[in-house]
């Protein structure tokens, strides 16, 4: 008899970034966190960004962040890769440069460890093509499969880039389509009817290396990825943090094709739902901005792509570069309107004056 082959999907209440708590949840509790007043602290935890930053010297910063989570996808490689690429974006989003990462793993007694041998070498793939070693590590017992990285990445001091400083007039620029975590939903309850999760990988094991090499050749006002909070969720810590409003046009947004469809099918995840109810306290809805429009701009996603904030007279130019150096998506997705108190309006770009 043929043993079934184990599927880590299965062993996760909730998979990969849609795991994580909303920001509902979180952000109350960094309000509850005593001020940094360390002088060398350039970003902390006040402005919820992608990583903190260290200055050492006048010369050289060191970026510190953490990202783990539980299977998203069933193969063991596969898991490591993505959960390592997500890990490393956190450092691209500062401007920065990985270093190097220690592994962080939560691992059932009931699986073999062939099976976090697995992981541990996808991750390493991927940390490689980044040049940035895996040099150790911590594990723990769990019920659930947990893998993710610690990273340590360097940066200029004067070249960090934050969520907090984007600008009224600029543009807003997203590397990857969304619909990740509406995909990885559809596979993990067996409803991928269009086979998509190998699409979905493909974007998740995309570095966001290029993606950032190209940007930190413009000026670039503010930038994070795209993650468990959602393109909504994130742009929501950019207009806060930067004390400015924002635009976006729905029908601007790249996303890929099956999560459209599974997205009409309510093939959702909590997190994406989490994340919507959290976000109607901060969105003006356009009357046409259908309900499934709005999930997909609050989708939980994995290892998602770059949203940079830039100067509109630079827009065409970087879309350009973003093009030309192959990264998966290069589209303008909106604009910072005016200063503000974060509040993010979402409208067709095509019922804009002037369209």
């Amino acid at each position: 008899m043929t043993k079934e082959p184990i599927r880590l999907t299965k062993l996760a209440k909730r998979a990969g970034c849609a795991a994580k708590h909303p920001p509902g949840f979180l952000l109350p509790l960094l309000g509850l966190l005593p001020p940094i007043t360390d002088p060398n602290v350039l970003v902390g935890s006040s402005t919820a960004d992608d990583a903190a930053i260290y200055k050492l010297s006048d010369e050289l910063a060191l970026v510190l962040t953490t990202d783990f989570f539980t299977p998203i996808v069933d193969s063991p490689r596969d898991f490591g890769r993505v959960a390592a690429a997500n890990a490393l974006s956190d450092v691209y989003a500062m401007g920065g440069k990985p270093l190097s990462a220690l592994s962080i793993v939560g691992f059932p007694d009931s699986l073999p460890a062939t099976i976090l041998g697995e992981i541990l070498a996808g991750a390493s793939e991927i940390a490689t093509e980044a040049g940035c070693p895996i040099v150790g590590g911590h594990t723990i017992k769990s019920d659930e499969p947990i893998f993710g990285l610690a990273v340590v990445g360097t940066v200029h001091p004067n070249k960090v880039l934050s969520n907090a400083g984007a600008k009224p007039g600029d543009v807003l620029i997203l590397t990857k389509p969304l619909g990740l975590g509406i995909i990885s939903t559809a596979a993990k309850n067996d409803l991928d009817s269009l086979g998509a999760i190998s699409e979905a990988i493909d974007v998740m094991t995309t570095l966001n290396k290029t993606a950032a090499e190209v940007l930190t050749r413009f000026e670039v006002h503010a930038l994070t990825d795209v993650t468990g909070f959602g393109l909504l969720g994130h742009l929501r810590n950019i207009t806060a943090a930067s004390a400015v409003t924002a635009e976006v046009w729905v029908d601007a947004v790249p996303v890929l094709a099956a999560a459209r469809e599974y997205v009409a099918a309510s093939i959702v995840p909590g997190g994406t739902r989490a994340n919507l109810k959290f976000l109607n306290d901060w969105v003006d809805w356009g009357a046409d901005v259908s309900l499934e429009n709005q999930l997909l701009l609050c989708d939980a996603q994995t290892s998602g792509g770059l949203l940079a904030a830039v100067p509109a007279a630079q827009s065409r130019d970087v879309v350009q570069a973003l093009t030309a150096a192959g990264t998966l998506a290069a589209s303008v997705v909106g604009r910072v309107l005016s200063a503000g108190k974060g509040r993010i309006s979402v409208v067709q770009l095509s019922d804009l004056p002037g369209a």
